[in-house]
């Protein structure tokens, strides 16, 4: 991608800027009266945003986070797409799909009167991802950054056939200390527990991390909330299109085997995703449409 095209295009002075950012991957700097961010073109991704009220970046970003094509970057919101988790057909296809590791386009950017700057980006299907998947599609994700920090993930069926997604904006959170951390709205709530070998099970109380967690929360509120007591604030969650939840952090020994994760980063980090996966699958006839939006934003305490 040409950086002084994208400037020329779609740059918007003292607000919105495109550099060449780790990796040489193309990025998009937001400076405005709300917050700052950075969104990774490759992956169509955002890598931080930190509202100008808050102490501390609500995205974690890992330090040895690979930013090179092919691979996915650990941190952020990378986006899993068209399927969630392993492959959902057994084919020896990637898992979570295959948008968090390709360079999207830019489709728009835009301030509003509430000067929140907007950014869309997007993908269509090539010869190459049809031989993956073999569909007809236009994916686009719009990032409103302002006060709190929206994310439209919208699927268009542009091909005569129907077809069925599951998806998750696999978000990484930032946070002081993992010991003390409270995931709020999904009491009373049955998941599936990935790391017991897919048992069902049911919340009782708040979630807390002591151990290995991977689970898929079913049916659950469109309200989340992730109390962080050392970093002395609340993430509110908020989606519209989604009825699961994953709740994800690797801890010890996955930590340690992943070789863009520091050790210790699972101190400082939780993944509470917005997604439709388990039973929560979209099916999209042609000509149609569906999206999945989430919300967040920071309750300094």
């Amino acid at each position: 991608m040409n950086i002084e095209q994208l400037n020329s295009d779609h740059g918007i002075a003292n607000q919105l800027q495109f550099s060449n950012g780790k990796g040489d991957l193309p990025v998009i700097k937001i400076a405005n009266p709300h917050a700052q961010a950075l969104i990774s073109v490759y992956a169509g991704q955002v890598l931080s945003y930190h509202p100008t009220s808050a102490t501390a970046d609500l995205m974690f970003l890992s330090e040895k986070a690979y930013y090179q094509t092919g691979k996915a970057i650990k941190g952020g919101t990378p986006i899993c797409w068209p399927w969630f988790g392993p492959d959902p057909e057994g084919l020896g296809r990637a898992s979570h799909g295959f948008v968090r590791n390709r360079l999207w386009t830019v489709q728009s950017t835009a301030t509003t009167p509430d000067q929140e700057t907007k950014v869309k980006l997007g993908l269509v299907d090539t010869p190459e991802t049809r031989e993956i998947w073999p569909h007809a599609f236009e994916l686009s994700i719009e990032i409103t950054v302002g006060k709190t920090l929206t994310i439209d993930l919208t699927t268009r069926n542009t091909g005569d056939q129907p077809f069925t997604i599951t998806q998750a904006l696999h978000t990484y959170f930032n946070v002081g200390d993992i010991a003390p951390v409270q995931v709020g709205g999904l009491e009373n709530t049955n998941y599936i527990d990935k790391v017991d070998g897919g048992a069902q099970k049911h919340q009782s109380g708040l979630i807390t991390i002591t151990e290995e967690v991977d689970r898929v929360y079913t049916d659950v509120s469109p309200e989340l909330v992730i109390e962080d007591p050392t970093l002395k604030r609340k993430i509110h969650i908020k989606s519209t299109g989604s009825k699961t939840a994953i709740v994800w952090n690797p801890w010890v020994e996955n930590a340690a085997k992943m070789a863009d994760l520091e050790d210790d980063d699972y101190k400082q980090m939780i993944c509470v995703e917005t997604a439709n996966a388990a039973n929560d699958v979209i099916d999209i006839a042609p000509g149609t449409a569906a999206s999945i939006v989430a919300n967040y934003g920071i309750e300094q305490l």
